[in-house]
């Protein structure tokens, strides 16, 4: 199938398919004219990596993950033994980003709460 075709059937936008592909998570066929041509498991391969971004995993890490990842219906199922301790890795930098992420958080409602009650009124 043709881009346009590949953009219908996986609601990602041509400008992502291609930097899929320089990120070597895609990899269409080329025709003679240029045109890119993929199969119809390169869109299971576009909904696993779009469920990996979700995920909160980076196109580098994708690119590392994606070869060791089958679908069982909507669930991804690592295949490979080395997977399961660079998830947790994952899940650990995701799990310390959003403590830092609530530490601001805190640290911004200190600030807005300390403000003088006029110019809170004058805001609202």
């Amino acid at each position: 199938m043709r881009m346009g075709e590949m953009v219908r059937r996986t609601g990602v936008n041509e400008r992502l398919l291609r930097y899929y592909e320089q990120q070597g998570l895609l990899h269409p066929t080329r025709q003679p004219s240029g045109y890119r041509t993929y199969e119809d498991a390169d869109v299971a391969v576009v909904r696993r990596i779009r469920s990996l971004l979700a995920a909160g995993l980076s196109t580098a890490t994708i690119a590392q993950v994606l070869p060791c990842i089958r679908e069982d219906g909507p669930q991804l199922v690592p295949t490979c033994p080395d997977l399961l301790a660079q998830l947790r890795q994952e899940r650990e930098r995701i799990s310390t980003s959003i403590s830092e992420l609530q530490t601001s958080r805190g640290m911004l409602d200190t600030v807005i709460d300390a403000a003088p009650p006029e110019l809170a009124q004058a805001l609202a």
